[in-house]
């Protein structure tokens, strides 16, 4: 199939399963279409095997796996989903929260791949750094995912800062961690061009490599933010600005790969930098409307199309009983270290500041996992230990967003309402 027959099936369908949730089970948008979309698949496969002659799993299996989602998500949706997720979080908010969104972006990132991968290698007998490598992939959150479920319970500001500014954040630090650790556990592999550049440096290469990226990745996006927010305030053609922060997007993304520094995170100071300073001072009002409009259309899209996709990924999964039960190890692994990445960042600053009791359940329940964790671990090279991981990577990620997406409101509503002190 074409790239334009593909995109023409992907918006079909996923306008498709929005409808049939929309109408019939009347579940959030995103999470909707992904169950509408893996219960497609699972009918599908039931078919297959009622009546295997006709090929109908080995159809779809070729279809889905013609699909990049690797490539197409590192390489283009990222980018637009983590602008977008930015230009709506306020740097004044973002500044007062700042202390807890970068230990929990940072340290809660590294203690999350620390839990999985020495868990999961005493669990399953898998090689150390390999066992990392699906720690570090497995911990990145959702921000998208999160905010839209989070959204019906009405959290306080403070606390809907933190989860946002967090999941933003730790995206792009957790694709770091797992570009450092592909490099360390596959030398001379290739997972988007890290592991072959990356791995004989060893450990002073990977802290060198981590640097680059993080702080390379922030530069990059603070000044093109910059220098896009300086045009934008000698125009007023909404149309053109829109077509501007697009471009920003878009091409700030495509340069950060380039010079190899973090692209995510450049994508995310950016969006910060436009959507504050850039929305306040270098827009009109009018301007201001059709860029959080249109930002707002094509996170919706994207995420509906990511969704899907998610769904559709099944076919490449393969489940077995041994890898059903490494994957159900896996949720729980995850979910241990999602409660460690948010509860010690807590309790090393309430000296400092209080926190409401609903911060570190609300945080660890609502810490999603979604399509980058799916994007990283199909880009692994192939090893004897690709299949495992694939499989807990999957389930870990369908429970996320079904499991806890669906019932994390209720649990912010029971215990998110007490006051949370700045």
């Amino acid at each position: 199939m074409t790239f334009l027959q593909i995109t023409s099936a992907l918006i079909v369908l996923a306008g498709a399963f929005g409808a049939i949730n929309y109408l019939f089970l009347k579940l959030p948008s995103s999470i909707g279409i992904l169950v509408v979309s893996l219960l497609a698949s699972m009918v599908m496969l039931g078919i297959d095997r009622l009546a295997p002659g006709l090929g109908i799993a080995d159809n779809a299996r070729h279809i889905v796996t013609g699909i990049d989602f690797s490539d197409a998500l590192l390489e283009g949706m990222l980018g637009l989903l983590l602008f977008a997720g930015a230009l709506h979080v306020p740097i004044s908010d973002l500044r007062s929260q700042w202390r807890v969104v970068v230990l929990m972006a940072t340290l809660g990132v590294g203690l999350s791949t620390a839990i999985v991968g020495f868990g999961f290698s005493w669990i399953t007998g898998m090689p150390l750094m390999i066992a990392l490598v699906f720690g570090a992939l497995i911990s990145p959150t959702d921000p998208v995912a999160v905010l839209g479920v989070l959204r019906e319970a009405n959290l306080r500001k403070s606390l809907e800062t933190k989860i946002a500014g967090e999941s933003l954040f730790n995206d792009g630090v957790g694709y770091v961690v797992f570009l450092v650790l592909i490099g360390l556990a596959f030398p001379g592999g290739d997972a988007h061009g890290a592991a072959g550049d990356h791995g004989d440096n060893a450990l002073m290469g990977a802290a060198k490599l981590f640097v680059q990226e993080v702080v390379g990745g922030a530069l990059l996006g603070i000044v093109l933010g910059w220098l896009v927010f300086r045009v934008m305030r000698l125009i007023d053609d909404y149309s053109l600005e829109v077509l501007i922060t697009l471009g920003l997007a878009f091409g700030g993304y495509e340069l950060a790969v380039a010079l190899h520094v973090s692209a995510p995170i450049m994508a995310v100071c950016a969006g910060l930098l436009i959507g504050d300073i850039g929305a306040k001072h270098g827009m009109s009002e009018e301007t201001r409307k059709y860029v959080e409009a249109f930002w707002k259309l094509i996170d919706e899209i994207l995420n509906a199309v990511l969704f899907l996709l998610i769904g559709l990924e099944v076919f490449a999964v393969t489940f077995t009983s041994d890898l059903l039960v490494a994957g159900t190890m896996g949720i729980a692994l995850a979910l241990v270290a999602r409660l460690a990445a948010v509860a010690v960042p807590v309790f090393i600053l309430k000296p400092f500041r209080g926190f409401s009791g609903g911060v570190v359940p609300i945080m660890t329940w609502g810490g999603l996992k979604g399509g980058i964790s799916v994007a990283l671990v199909l880009s692994l090279p192939d090893s004897e230990w690709k299949p495992m991981i694939l499989t807990a990577t999957y389930m870990v990620v369908i429970f996320s967003i079904i499991a806890q997406g669906l019932t994390v409101a209720k649990l912010a509503n029971r215990v998110g309402r007490e006051p949370d002190l700045i």
